[in-house]
Order: C-alpha cells, then structure tokens, then sequence
C-alpha cells in the first residue's frame, strides 16, 4: 500500500513575529511511501536453470487392436479398465469363410499327395518297361519304334511326378496362408497393459480393420512438446527432467529426456522432445496438463528477485532500488532461465542484500524521495 504525503510549510521568517510574513510558502517536495510488500531483498539461492515445456501426458505406449478378419465377436474375456498381459487372448471372431478356406485347403493338400503317389507309381512301372525295352532293341529282339514310345512314356511319367509335386507345393502354400488367416481370428494383446477402450460387443458383427480393443501402458508416462532451436541445443538425452502437476500441487515428480527430433520443424523453426516420467503402479493416469523443466545447469549462490521487479526500457534492463530515502536505478543482466515464472536469476548488477521494488508505482522514477511504512 502507497500513499502520497507532503513536507510541512516551513517559514522563511519568523513564524508569528512582528515584521515576519507567515503566508509565504516554501517549495514542498513528494514523498511515496511504500508498504512492506513493495521492497524485496536479492536473495542468494541455489537455482537449476532449465527449459520448461508443457502439455499433456500421455501413455508411452497405446495400440490399437484392430479385426484382421471378417466376422463376429465371440468370447469377449476383457473390458475397460482391466489390466491385460502381451499375448493374453482377449476375443474371437467367428469367421464361417475362414474355417471354410482351411478345410479346402487341407482338402487340396490331401488330393495333391495322393496324385503325387499315383506319379510315382506311374514312373517306377514306365521306368522298369523302359529297361526292359532297352535290352529288347539292343539284342535285336525290338523295332526302334517301339523303344522310342517307351522312352516318351517315361518321360511323360516323369513330367507327371514334377506337375504333381508342384501342385502339392501350392496346396500346401494355400493351406499356410489359410491357416495364418484362421490365426488371425483370436484376438491378443501385443503389449502388457490396461484395457482403455473396447468400442465392441459381444456377438457384434465386425469388418478387416475395425479397432476392438485400445490397450494402453502407463509404466511411463511421455510429454510431448516442442522448444525453439537456441534452448533444443541445451537439451541431451537422459537430462534430468522435473515435472508439476495440476492435480498434485506441491509436489515434484521426476523424469528424463527420452528423445529429441534430429531437425527442427522448417515452417515454426521449433525442435520436437519428448520427455518421460516413469510411473510405477499407474499411480498417475493421462491426460493431464503438466509442466516439465529439463534441468540444463545447476548454478549455487546465484543472486535471484522476484520477475516483476524487473524492467526494461530503450537502454536494456534494469531495477529500482532503494537507497536510503530515495529510489535509484541499477542497470542488471539476467543469468540463466530457470523456468521459474515467479524468479529471475540476476548475473551483474546486485549484490545480495539490495532491497529492491517490486511493484513500483508508475510514478517512481529515480531519485523520488520515499518513506517505507510497516503495512
């Protein structure tokens, strides 16, 4: 609280004597005064300078589980909220064509083989009659002719197998990938976590890529966000990260710099990071607006004010200061940013102990006279 009061009018003359003139006024001059709360002292103050970035934390981890075949829900074993462990079944889908697919497939291998073993057959009989041919035309006792018919049938015998066996070998892909399809119809989780949504019903009819179940893990939360050029080049991975919270007031949780884009955006000149918190027993849930300061130096016994006590004018920054019953001014450099919006840390210009304004009235200029009251 400030109010304005004014020196008494103090006789040139005598005051009240003969001759004297008691209605001549001398100069009066202004004085402010300042409440308790108006002065500040520079503290000395252990500070960790840092990049802030806010935003939401997110789970590290979020899959959408999708429908990789046609068909209907059956067997539904998982809701929200309910932890999940990777692998664990979580649906199935009834797909009639599937199942239909395997059986015609199985069907083909069957009747691929049993061709391949009626080849074999073929051949064995067509490469004994060639043999007994050969030695029939070599003693004389066969046309040329007739040998020649016996080497086609062998020949022909022996196309047969190769046929049969390819036949075999695409019944048998056929099979595999009808089977891998029929795989597809139990539905798992690929990671360990809890169920956050599962827009699906049981006996519900379902399409290639409908999502089923969204499964989410928050062991470790992760804030993304993204910060100028000039501070990205401050940031390292594994930095130390301290995060605040809304909905925790008072308390500081503790992270690290997960990762940081190898370029910055060409359109805003910002490099992205991505900052996680680990977060054991899910005690803290997405979501929320947080706050992150990557801690780039630690810096002991800096000299710190508080933020609205400094100014800035056409010759740079400065602060008003008080020295004895006048206000003075006192020229400062800024330290390192501690993402502090309350403090600033002071590198020249104060020294420890200098009583500083923080809410000067618009009238405080240097070399005002002031008085300090006690409210």
């Amino acid at each position: 609280m400030r109010a304005t009061v004014f020196a008494l009018l103090v006789c040139i003359g005598a005051c009240g004597g003969e001759g004297g003139d008691g209605n001549l006024p001398q100069e009066e001059e202004q004085v402010t005064v300042l409440g308790k709360d108006d002065v500040v002292e520079a503290a000395l103050t252990d500070v960790a300078a840092g990049v802030v970035v806010t935003g939401t934390l997110e789970p590290s981890e979020i899959v959408d589980i999708k429908a990789q075949v046609a068909g209907t829900i059956r067997d539904l074993r998982a809701d929200r909220g309910v932890p999940v462990s990777r692998g664990q079944r979580l649906a199935t889908i009834d797909a009639q064509g599937v199942r239909a697919q395997v059986a015609g497939a199985e069907a083909g291998v069957a009747a691929a083989q049993t061709a391949i073993a009626a080849a074999e057959a073929n051949l064995a009989t067509a490469q004994r009659q060639l043999e007994g041919a050969k030695k029939l035309y070599e003693a004389g006792a066969m046309s040329e002719i007739d040998f020649r018919n016996a080497q086609a049938q062998y020949e022909a015998a022996v196309g047969q197998l190769a046929a049969a066996k390819a036949q075999t070998a695409a019944a048998r892909s056929e099979l595999t990938g009808a089977r891998e399809t029929a795989g597809r119809t139990t539905v798992t989780t690929p990671i360990s976590g809890v169920v956050s949504a599962r827009p699906v019903s049981e006996g519900e009819a379902v399409t290639v890529g409908q999502v089923l179940f969204t499964v989410v893990n928050s062991q470790t939360l992760e804030l993304a966000g993204q910060v100028p050029v000039q501070q990205a080049a401050q940031i390292r991975v594994g930095q130390e990260v301290s995060f605040t919270l809304d909905a925790y007031p008072g308390q500081v949780f503790t992270g690290a710099v997960a990762r940081i884009d190898p370029v910055a955006d060409p359109a805003t000149r910002q490099v992205g990071v991505w900052l996680e918190l680990p977060n054991p027993g899910g005690k803290l849930v997405g979501g929320q607006f947080v706050t992150g300061r990557v801690v780039t130096a630690n810096v002991r016994k800096a000299i710190t004010i508080p933020r609205l006590a400094l100014r800035t004018d056409e010759k740079g920054q400065y602060v008003l200061i008080v020295e004895g019953d006048r206000i003075a001014r006192r020229d400062v450099t800024t330290g390192p940013d501690t993402g502090s919006p309350a403090t600033v840390v002071i590198e020249s210009g104060l020294r420890a102990g200098d009583r500083v304004i923080v809410t000067p009235g618009t009238t405080l200029t240097p070399g005002t006279r002031i008085r300090e009251g006690t409210q």
